[in-house]
């Protein structure tokens, strides 16, 4: 089964900001091994964040790159907060390779 995990902020849930970003890490360090069949993670709006340079995501979501798992952030998003040359993990995409993605998955989770 094709799982696509699609990450639009930069924290997980709403309320408290600090505890967001901390369960979203947390969530990031698991998916790898308890989540069969994750393919593909995209990133747009403020998840783009999450890519780049300061972002305490990065070590998980590298280590998911590093397993052969595609990370997309969405080019114009990227553009929007002034992030280019300033991601460290994943690649710029367009809104058809993320659509792509999506509609190719058998299973999409937000968190």
């Amino acid at each position: 089964m094709k799982t696509v995990v699609a990450i639009r902020h930069d924290g997980m849930g709403l309320g408290d900001a600090e505890l967001g970003d901390r369960i979203l890490r947390t969530f990031l360090s698991k998916i790898g091994t308890g989540l069969a069949g994750l393919d593909t993670i995209v990133c747009y709006n403020g998840g783009v964040r999450l890519l780049a340079e300061g972002s305490s995501c990065l070590q998980a979501l590298a280590a998911l790159e590093q397993r052969g798992i595609d990370v997309i952030a969405c080019g114009t998003c990227v553009d929007h907060f002034d992030l280019r040359g300033q991601l460290r993990v994943g690649e710029i995409g367009s809104m058809d390779l993320i659509i792509a993605a999506l509609a190719a998955a058998d299973k999409v989770i937000s968190p």
